[in-house]
C-alpha cells in the first residue's frame, strides 16, 4: 500500500466502518448503563448488595469471553477477510441485544432469567471480541503513512459515542415514560431499538470494500493458512502479544473503564446521585472529552504513540484519588462534610465479620458485625474498621455517638426481621442527626464541577485510547494482524477493564472505604507505565504492508 492516498470513496468507507462500530458499542454498553434495573428484574433472588455485584458480574461476563471472540473471529478475519468477518459479528451482536429486551424477569421464570441473560451477554462478548480488531485493522489499512493515528482515532471514538448514545436514549425514554414506568418495563425499549439500528448498520457495512492490504495478500497468495499457530506459536510474535497486553492495553483498559463506567457507578450507586442526573452529567463529560480522542490520535502521528498512552496511564495513577475525593465533595456535599465532621467507625471482633458476597443467596449475614456493615454498605456510607476484643458485640460510632449492634444468629426469622428493622431505624436516625443524607440532594450538586472532573477523567481516556489502535496495528505483521492485535486488546479490555466495575465495587463493599476500589486501576495503570516505558518501542513510522 506504499503511496496509497485516501480519496473521498475511502473516507466514506472508513466513516461507514465507524458508524457500524458505534452501533455495536451502543448495544454492548446498554447493559452497563442499565445495571440498576437489571439487578431489580433479573437478580431479585439475593440481597441487594449481592444482586448488584451479580449484575456487574453478568456485565463482566461479556468481557470475559471477548478474548475467545478475538481468537475465533481474528482467525476468520486473517483467512476470510476483514469485511466479511465484521458483518457476522454485527449480526450476532444485534440479535443478542434485541433479545435482552424480550427476556422474562426473575419474578416470572425464576433462575432461568439470569441464566438466559448471561448467555446473551456471552454471545455479545464473542461478537465484540471479533468486531474491534477487524474495524481497527480495516481502517488502518486504508490510511496513508503518517495519518494512521488520526484515521484510527475515529474508530476509537465509537466506544465512547456508543456509550453516549446509550445514555441519551435511556435518558430520553426515561423522561418520556416517567421513572416508575421506565423502571417497570420502559428499560426494555433501548434494547428493542437496536433492531432498527442493526438494519441500518448492516446496510452500511454491506456497501464496504475489502481493505487494500488484504486484497494484496490474497492476490499474492500470502494470506495466513494457520493464523493462530503463526500468531502465538512463534516466540517473537508471542513476545509482542505479551508486551502489548502488559505494557499497553491493560493500563489503557483500566483508565477507560474508570473514566467512563466506574465514574458512572460511583456517582449513582455510591454517592446516591439521582439516576437521570447521573446520566446527564456523564453525557456532558463524554461530549466534552470525546473530541480529545481525535486530537490525541492526530498528535500521535506527530510525536509518537508511546508517550501519549503512557502519559495518560501515569496521570491517572497519580490523580485518581484526589479526583474522586473532589467528585464526592461536588456530587454529594452533605456526605463529604458529614464524613469529615462525624466519621463512621465499625468496632468489631474481626472473627465476627464475613466477606459479604453471597453467590447463591443462601448465606445469612446475621452476626453483630455483619448486620452493621450490611446496612452501611447498602446506604453507600464510608466507614473505617477497628478491631474489638474477641467475643464482643459490634458497635458503630458516628462522631461521638455510639450505637451497639446485636447478634441475630440465634433469632427466629420474624424476630430477626423485627429487631433488624428497629436497629436500622435507630442507625438511620443517628446518621441523620450527624448530617448524613439518605441520598444526594440534586439541588446541592455542583454540576459544573462534576462535569469538569468527568471531563478530566475523559481526557485521560482520550490519551490512552486515541492512539492505541494505530499502535497495535503497527506492532504486528499483515498476514496475522487481525488475530495478533485482537487478543491483547481484548485480554486487556475484556479482563483487566471489563472486570473493573465488579472488582472495585466488591472492594468498596468489603472494606467500607468508598475510595478503596480505586487501588485496582491505580496499580494496573502504574505497572503498565513501568513496563511500557522500558520494553515497548515506538511504532508510528512502521511499515504495515509487511
Amino acid at each position: 500500500m506504499a503511496g496509497h492516498k485516501v480519496d473521498r470513496k475511502d473516507t466514506m468507507v472508513i466513516g461507514g466502518a465507524s458508524v457500524g462500530t458505534v452501533f455495536e458499542w451502543y448495544d454492548f454498553y446498554l447493559y452497563g448503563s442499565l445495571a440498576t434495573y437489571i439487578t431489580r428484574h433479573f437478580f431479585s433472588g439475593v440481597n441487594e448488595t449481592t444482586g448488584y455485584i451479580f449484575a456487574l458480574l453478568a456485565f463482566a461476563a461479556g468481557f470475559a469471553v471477548r478474548p475467545f471472540g478475538a481468537l475465533i473471529f481474528g482467525r476468520l478475519g486473517d483467512k476470510w477477510g476483514r469485511k466479511n468477518t465484521f458483518l457476522v459479528t454485527m449480526l450476532l451482536m444485534g440479535v443478542s441485544t434485541f433479545a435482552v429486551g424480550l427476556l422474562p424477569s426473575y419474578a416470572s421464570v425464576g433462575v432461568i432469567a439470569p441464566i438466559a441473560l448471561v448467555t446473551l451477554r456471552l454471545l455479545q462478548g464473542l461478537a465484540l471480541g471479533g468486531e474491534y480488531g477487524g474495524a481497527a485493522t480495516y481502517v488502518a489499512e486504508h490510511a496513508p503513512p503518517g495519518r494512521r493515528g488520526f484515521y484510527t482515532s475515529w474508530i476509537q471514538t465509537t466506544a465512547t459515542v456508543g456509550l453516549f448514545l446509550s445514555l441519551i436514549v435511556i435518558l430520553f425514554t426515561r423522561v418520556q415514560l416517567g421513572s416508575e414506568a421506565f423502571g417497570e418495563w420502559g428499560w426494555r425499549l433501548p434494547f428493542l431499538l437496536s433492531g432498527a439500528l442493526l438494519a441500518v448498520s448492516l446496510w452500511i457495512r454491506l456497501r464496504l470494500h475489502e481493505s487494500p492490504v488484504f486484497q494484496r495478500l490474497v492476490k499474492e497468495g500470502k494470506t495466513s493458512k494457520k493464523p493462530l499457530t503463526e500468531a502465538f506459536a512463534n516466540k517473537k510474535n508471542l513476545k509482542l502479544v505479551i508486551l502489548a497486553l502488559a505494557g499497553l492495553t491493560a493500563g489503557q483498559a483500566v483508565v477507560w473503564y474508570t473514566g467512563q463506567f466506574y465514574a458512572l457507578f460511583f456517582l449513582e450507586k455510591i454517592l446516591k446521585v439521582d439516576g437521570a442526573l447521573t446520566n446527564q452529567l456523564v453525557a456532558y463529560g463524554l461530549a466534552i472529552g470525546t473530541p480529545f480522542i481525535i486530537l490525541f490520535g492526530w498528535l500521535s502521528d506527530k510525536i509518537g504513540r508511546k508517550p501519549i498512552i503512557l502519559g495518560g496511564c501515569l496521570l491517572a495513577a497519580l490523580t485518581y484519588f484526589p479526583l474522586f475525593h473532589a467528585l464526592t465533595a461536588a456530587a454529594n456535599p452533605g456526605l463529604a462534610s458529614a464524613s469529615e465532621r462525624a466519621p463512621i467507625t465499625v468496632i468489631a471482633d474481626p472473627a465476627d465479620c464475613a466477606f459479604q458476597f453471597d453467590p447463591v443467596g443462601k448465606a445469612a449475614f446475621n452476626s453483630s458485625c455483619d448486620i452493621a456493615k450490611s446496612y452501611l454498605a447498602r446506604a453507600g456510607l464510608p466507614y473505617r474498621n477497628e478491631a474489638a476484643p474477641a467475643g464482643t458485640l459490634a458497635r458503630v460510632t458516628v462522631g461521638e455517638a455510639a450505637l451497639a449492634s446485636f447478634d441475630g444468629q440465634t433469632l427466629e426469622r420474624n424476630a430477626l426481621a423485627t429487631q433488624r428493622a428497629a436497629w436500622e431505624a435507630q442507625a438511620a436516625t443517628a446518621l441523620a442527626q450527624a448530617g448524613y443524607p439518605a441520598a444526594s440532594d440534586s439541588a446541592t450538586v455542583n454540576k459544573p464541577m462534576v462535569v469538569a472532573i468527568l471531563a478530566i477523567l475523559m481526557i485521560y481516556v482520550a490519551m490512552v485510547y486515541g492512539p492505541i489502535a494505530a499502535m497495535l496495528v503497527e506492532m504486528f505483521p499483515a498476514a496475522i494482524r487481525y488475530t495478533s492485535m485482537s487478543l491483547p486488546y481484548h485480554l486487556g479490555n475484556g479482563w483487566f477493564g471489563g472486570f473493573l466495575p465488579t472488582t472495585s465495587f466488591a472492594m468498596v463493599a468489603a472494606s467500607g472505604d468508598i475510595y478503596y476500589g480505586l487501588w485496582y486501576p491505580v496499580v494496573v495503570a502504574g505497572l503498565t507505565f513501568v513496563i511500557g516505558f522500558f520494553f515497548i518501542r515506538e511504532t508510528r513510522n512502521a511499515d504495515i504492508d509487511a
